[in-house]
């Protein structure tokens, strides 16, 4: 269980988002905190990165992995298909 309530977790996860930004920016995408819910983080892929076969391995090994590293191991990272911005308690 993470220790930390979800209004305390975003401003450590909006400097991890702010961290790997120029990276995701490189590759013409860009990435957008959509919310926090029970220490899960929901954001969404923008640009180049829609589509783009190399997507789910930047949210997993790139921002997730961050995330576990710099605030808590147990962070979870869910990248939301556009169109499910509304719809997230029925993502996994």
């Amino acid at each position: 269980m993470i220790p930390f309530s979800d209004d305390e977790l975003k401003p450590a996860v909006v400097g991890v988002i702010e961290k790997v930004r120029p990276s995701i920016k490189q590759d013409g995408g860009d990435i957008t905190l959509l919310d926090i819910k029970e220490g899960k983080v929901y954001v969404q892929l923008q640009g180049a990165c829609v589509g783009c076969g190399s997507s789910g391995t930047t949210i997993k090994f790139g921002v997730e992995r961050q995330m576990q590293t710099l605030i808590h191991p147990e962070i979870t990272v869910v990248n939301v298909p556009h169109g499910f911005e509304d719809k997230l308690d029925q993502l996994a």
